[in-house]
Order: structure tokens, then sequence, then C-alpha cells
């Protein structure tokens, strides 16, 4: 049957690499919906290429743009606007896949619409988990919602589990090992990486991502909320999952199980081969990707990570095991403190001090409402703030 499907980040890289998946495969595959946040050119052109019923961006004039703009091609498209009309295209009746890819906090309201709405899930926004993890997996429960994981790590270890796993109690799982490149600055000294600029930190040796996401990779915060992503996506305890440095990135991520196997999923470093797994599974389709040569890879590599070198990853870690809303106030501070990098207001090693400060500074609680998750949000948003506005000084 023909899945159709709602796009959540269109323009962003996981957005790209899943329509190049879709193009593939037009007998399988229709887009009803694609999203951007201000890209407009490139959603109309996507728009153009794929012919959705709808396409949503942030606000009201982005909209007029992209209307004037469909219309002047020919395109039959309607421009919508705003997280309203982002919720309306991820649980519309018509829907039946919702690939949510909207990068930070952003994308947490209407990829839990969509699960409320019990649509099959691929997820790319780790921050819903990170942020809401609790909730969500409740509203999956009771909606009977399909979930996916997109990230190559989580999309490994899903390949690698037993079928039908449900947790590690009765499955023989002992451990999550995920694996992680160690960015672009892997070896080097916290002091050595004081004075790294943004497009230092942007030039991830490995994957293509946008900026946010690779400042995350640099700083290993992103191996941090994939750990605390893993916890819920798996039902293990953080205890039971172990980050292990690859540089090659060949090995996306490890099962232990308690008799001593181990496996593994490999393939090249592309996006596209989770993507389609997750958009065939249980069957497999094509992806574009290049078969991999072990030939040529020659060697595998692993190291421990550097917590001194790279302390966002041991803050992540202690945010998981603390609970609460400890990782909902890490990735606020997060996303705040690695916009004030960009922005060139702080130093790469200061986003893991402000989000240091700002976990130690901000009293815990159960989050048990999105809205007390999204007043957490918004409450360490201004905390850490406040921090970098002393720093920048």
């Amino acid at each position: 049957m023909m899945q159709m499907i709602t796009l959540l980040g269109a323009t962003g890289s996981i957005g790209v690499s899943t329509l190049d998946v879709i193009a593939r495969h037009p007998d399988k595959y229709a887009i009803f919906a694609l999203t951007a946040h201000s890209q407009v050119d490139k959603l109309a052109q996507q728009c153009l290429q794929f012919n959705p019923q709808y396409a949503v961006v942030s606000d009201a004039a982005a909209a007029s743009r992209l209307q004037s703009l469909l219309r002047e091609s020919g395109c039959s498209t309607e421009a919508l606007w705003g997280v309203d009309a982002l919720c309306q295209v991820a649980s519309d009746s018509a829907v039946d896949t919702v690939m949510a890819a909207i990068v930070g906090a952003a994308g947490l309201v209407p990829t839990l619409t969509a699960v409320k709405a019990g649509k099959k899930i691929l997820l790319a926004n780790k921050e819903a988990l990170v942020m809401a993890g609790g909730l969500f997996m409740q509203a999956v429960a009771a909606s009977g919602s399909v979930l996916l994981p997109i990230d190559s790590e989580h999309n490994a270890i899903f390949q690698c589990l037993p079928a039908g796993y449900t947790d590690s109690n009765d499955s023989g799982v002992s451990k999550l090992l995920l694996s992680a490149s160690g960015g672009p600055f892997r070896g080097q000294t916290l002091e050595q990486m004081r004075s790294v600029t943004p497009d230092q930190a942007c030039a991830h040796p490995n994957w293509s991502m946008g900026r946010k996401i690779s400042v995350d990779s640099a700083t290993l915060m992103n191996k941090g909320l994939e750990l605390i992503e893993a916890c819920w996506l798996f039902a293990m305890p953080a205890q039971s999952v172990e980050v292990v440095v690859h540089p090659q990135s060949i090995i996306h991520s490890l099962v232990q199980y308690n008799d001593g196997s181990v496996l593994a999923q490999l393939g090249n470093p592309d996006m596209r081969t989770p993507i389609a797994h997750a958009l065939a599974w249980p069957e497999r389709i094509e992806s574009g990707v290049a078969d991999l040569d072990l030939f040529e890879i020659a060697r595998l590599d692993f190291e421990k990570p550097d917590l001194d070198a790279f302390p966002c990853l041991a803050i992540a870690s202690r945010a998981a095991q603390t609970g609460a809303d400890a990782a909902t106030i890490l990735n606020a501070a997060n996303e705040v403190a690695v916009q004030a990098f960009l922005d060139e207001r702080i130093g790469f090693t200061q986003i893991a001090e402000v989000v240091e400060q700002t976990l130690n500074e901000r009293a815990l609680s159960e989050p048990e409402s999105l809205e007390a998750v999204q007043e957490a949000d918004n409450q360490a948003r201004l905390h850490s703030s406040a921090i970098i506005k002393k720093l920048d000084k």
C-alpha cells in the first residue's frame, strides 16, 4: 500500500535525505505535507517536486511568501503557518507516517500530537524524548503508535535487538553500546579547544548536518542526548548505556548480551540507510547508499571518551541518572548555549559551563504534564540566558 507521509523538518539534512529515499520509490510513498522553519525558497522547490497537499512554515509572513512562490509556479500546495498547523498536518486522518525531523524543543508538540493520533513515527527529533521521555512513551503505549528510531545509533540498536524486545529483563540484553565518531576535536584537550570557532565546530569529519547538531557533536553533547534517548526507547537504565568512540563511523552501535555475544550494525555513514530501514520496516528497500567495502575501510578503531576534554557527555549522563526534569533543563540550557556560541557571544568550552551551572542552580521536579515540561524548559532558558549575559560582559 502507498504510505502517505508528513515530513516535519523537510529542509534540514534529515528531511533532504528522506525525500531522496522517497523519490526512489514513487510506488510506495507519497507526501501529504512538508514543513520548514524559514527556508521558504528551498521548501517551495520541494513542493514543486513532491506536490504535497500542505506546506507549513513558522510565521504568517513566510507563509504568504511561500504561497506566492507556489502560485507563480502553478503548484496547488496550500501554505500554512504556526504550531497549530504543524499539529494539524501531523495528525490528519490521511497521514500514515510522520517523519519527526524538526531540530530541538520546537519538535516536541507536533511529534507528540502525531503519537497521540496513533501515527507511525520515524523519530529523528531526539529532544522529544530528552525533554518529555516519560510522557512521550506513555502516549506511545496508549495510542498504539509505532515508534521507529532514525538516529543512526538508535536505529542500529533497534536492528540488533531481538524481535519483540520490550526491555532488558527477559531478553538477555546486558548493555547498549552507543558509537561516537569523537567529532572534529577528538584527541584535543579542553585548553586546546578554548579558541575554537563556530565554523571549526561545524566541520564534522564524517557526517553532513545542520549547525546546531554539528556543535553538539563537537562537544559530545549530542552523544549525551542520545544516551538519554536510548534509555527511553529501549527501557534501559543509564548505567547500562555506554558510549564508545569509533572514529570511522562504520559501526553505528552495538548490543551486548549476557551470554557474551555482541551484535553490531555496520554501514557507510549516510542517514539514508536508517531512514530507508524505518520507512520500509519490517521490510527492506534500496536507499541509494553505496555498499560497504570492508577491504577499503581496512580497520576499525575504538576508544574511551575523554570526559575531561568533553564534559558535556558526563553532564548528560548525570542528568539521565538523576531523572525528574534534569534532562529537560539540560536540553534547554544546551540549546541556548549553543546558539550563543554560534552568535560568538561565548566560547566553545563555555557551552558546558553554562549547561552545568544551569543544572546545578535549578530545582528539579517530576513533570506530570506537557505544560510542566514546557514551563521547566522555559525557566531553564531564562536561567541560562542570564548566565550567558554575565559571561558576555
